[in-house]
């Protein structure tokens, strides 16, 4: 059986105490399991929601002060926001796709250096990060959500 969860963004900002595990000028999180070897892959609906980026980041990226959703930043990603699907590099390159995705099916090969980033439904690749060195470094889902009331549901 599938685990299921769920991120969510909501209306109010709450008075929260400083983490160092914590985001504070992007309002981004990071899953609990963190890989360093292996093949893992999980899904994100995604669903109808306009201001989003999943994918994976390396456990240092910097989460306290402003950053760019790059693989030179510790970020391999997809997202969609003012109303374009974009893959996160470092000219943030618009995505051709022939339909909207509402699942996302991230794919981590730790060993092969690569992120795939994939419509669960169709199949169709949205975006491959490929030739990446993960230094041995623990990598974690990455999940950022821009617009308010935005929610994710994560299947893995």
């Amino acid at each position: 059986m599938d685990t299921i969860k769920y991120v969510e963004r909501g209306d109010k900002e709450q008075d929260l105490p400083d983490n160092p595990e914590r985001f504070n000028n992007q309002p981004c999180v990071l899953g609990c399991e963190g890989f360093t070897a292996g093949r893992h892959f999980w899904e994100v609906n995604v669903g109808s929601e306009e201001w989003w980026a999943v994918g994976v980041a390396r456990k240092s990226v910097e989460r306290k002060c402003s950053f760019s959703l790059r693989p030179e930043r510790g970020i391999w990603a997809v997202g969609k926001w003012n109303g374009e699907y974009k893959a996160c590099t470092s000219y943030s390159s618009p995505l051709s796709l022939s339909e909207e995705p509402r699942k996302i099916r991230v794919t981590l090969d730790y060993e092969e250096g690569y992120v795939s980033l994939s419509d669960a439904d169709s199949g169709a690749e949205l975006h491959t990060f490929s030739g990446a060195s993960f230094f041995g470094e623990t990598l974690l889902p990455f999940f950022c959500l821009w617009g308010y009331a935005t929610h994710l549901r994560i299947s893995c």
